[in-house]
C-alpha cells in the first residue's frame, strides 16, 4: 500500500471534484480500487502502486478541467478514466478551448470528447462532412450546433434540416394531419435541438421567415441549396440513389452535414445503404470529411456504452462462426 498527495489551491475545486454526497470521487475509488480522502488543503490517495498512480493521473485531469471552468460529472469523470487507461488524458485539454455556440438558456456548448472536437473541426474546415457512429454521440445535435453558429454569424441565409421518412422497423400505418404533422414523428430530434440552440420562439419566427426549413429528403430533388447550411440525418435509411441526389443539390456559399449510424439501417433487406456506399466512394475527395465515432464518445447515460459494446461483440462473434 502507498499514499500519493495531491495540492489543492482552492477548497471550492475540491467540493466540485468530489461532487454531491461524494458521488464523483466514488466513482474513481471504484474503478482503481483505491480510498481518497480530502484534507484541508490536499486530496489524499492510498492503494496498491499502479492503482494509486492511475487514480492520481485522472484527478489531476479533472482539477485541470475544473480550474477552467469545466462542469464535472459521471460522464466527464468515465471518458477521463478512458483516456488514462490509453495514456491519453493530457489531450483533454483541447476541449476546453472552443465554444461551438451558445444556447437559448445561456448554456454555452462545448465538445465532451475528442471525437467530438475532430468532428466540430471537421465541419469548419470542409464543404461536407459525414459523422458516421454509435448513437449517443452528439452527431446530430453538434451538428445543429454549427448550423446555428454559422446562421448566426451570417456566413449562411437558411439552415434546411433533412432525413429520411423510414421507420425504426415498425409500420406506422397512414398518419393524420396536414403534411407538417405527418413528417414531424420523423422530424422530431431536429426540432428537439433547434428548440434547445434558439428557443421556440426564435424557432417558430425563423420557420415562417423561411430562415429554416425542416422537411423529409423526398423534397430535396430538384432544387439548388444556395446560402445554406443542410443537414441529413439518420442518413444510413438513404438509399445510393437518395445519398446522391442529396449530394449534389449543394450549391454556392453552402455546406452540407450527414450523419448516420451504418449499425442501424433500417431499410428493406434488398436495398443498400446509401451511407454506407457514400463511405466508401467519397473517403479520397478533397473537402469532404468522414468522422467515425466510437463508444467513447457516447455522451447519454453510461449503460449506452456498454450497450454498444455489447452489440459490437455479438456481432463480432457472429461473424466468426458463421
Amino acid at each position: 500500500m502507498v499514499e500519493q498527495i495531491i495540492n489543492i489551491d482552492r477548497m471550492e475545486h475540491a467540493l466540485m471534484l468530489f461532487g454531491s454526497f461524494d458521488e464523483n470521487i466514488k466513482i474513481i475509488e471504484s474503478e482503481y480500487h483505491v480510498t481518497i480522502t480530502n484534507r484541508v488543503n490536499d486530496i489524499k490517495i492510498g492503494g496498491e502502486p499502479e492503482n494509486v498512480m492511475l487514480a492520481k493521473r485522472c484527478i489531476e485531469t479533472l482539477l485541470k478541467m475544473i480550474n477552467k471552468g469545466e462542469q464535472i460529472g459521471e460522464q466527464t469523470i468515465r471518458y477521463v478514466i478512458s483516456l488514462v487507461k490509453d495514456g491519453t488524458e493530457e489531450t483533454i485539454e483541447v476541449l476546453s478551448t472552443d465554444c461551438i455556440c451558445i444556447t437559448a438558456k445561456g448554456r454555452p456548448l462545448k465538445a465532451k470528447t475528442l471525437g467530438q472536437k475532430k468532428y466540430v473541426d471537421a465541419i469548419r474546415q470542409n464543404t461536407i462532412t459525414l459523422g458516421i457512429g454509435p448513437a449517443g454521440t452528439g452527431k446530430t445535435y453538434l451538428a445543429v450546433a454549427m448550423a446555428v453558429r454559422a446562421f448566426r454569424a451570417h456566413d449562411v441565409n437558411k439552415i434546411i434540416l433533412t432525413r429520411p421518412a423510414v421507420e425504426a422497423g415498425e409500420k406506422l400505418g397512414f398518419l393524420p394531419g396536414d403534411l407538417q404533422n405527418k413528417v414531424d414523428p420523423y422530424l422530431r430530434p431536429l426540432y428537439d435541438a433547434l428548440f434547445d440552440m434558439l428557443g421556440s420562439e426564435n424557432y417558430t419566427k425563423y420557420l415562417e421567415k423561411g430562415s429554416i426549413e425542416v422537411a423529409p429528403l423526398a423534397y430535396m430533388r430538384g432544387r439548388t441549396l444556395d446560402d445554406s447550411f443542410i443537414i441529413l440525418d439518420e442518413a444510413q435509411n438513404t438509399t445510393p440513389e437518395q445519398m446522391k441526389m442529396f449530394l449534389t443539390r449543394l450549391g454556392a456559399n453552402s455546406k452540407a452535414v450527414v450523419t448516420g449510424d451504418i449499425t442501424q439501417v433500417d431499410l428493406p433487406d434488398s436495398k443498400r445503404s446509401g451511407l454506407i456506399e457514400a463511405a466508401k466512394i467519397l473517403k479520397n475527395i478533397e473537402d469532404i470529411a468522414l468522422i467515425y465515432f466510437s463508444e467513447k464518445d457516447v455522451v447519454r447515460h453510461q449503460l449506452v456504452q456498454r450497450i454498444i459494446k455489447a452489440y459490437e461483440k455479438y456481432y463480432e462473434e457472429s461473424k466468426r462462426y458463421k
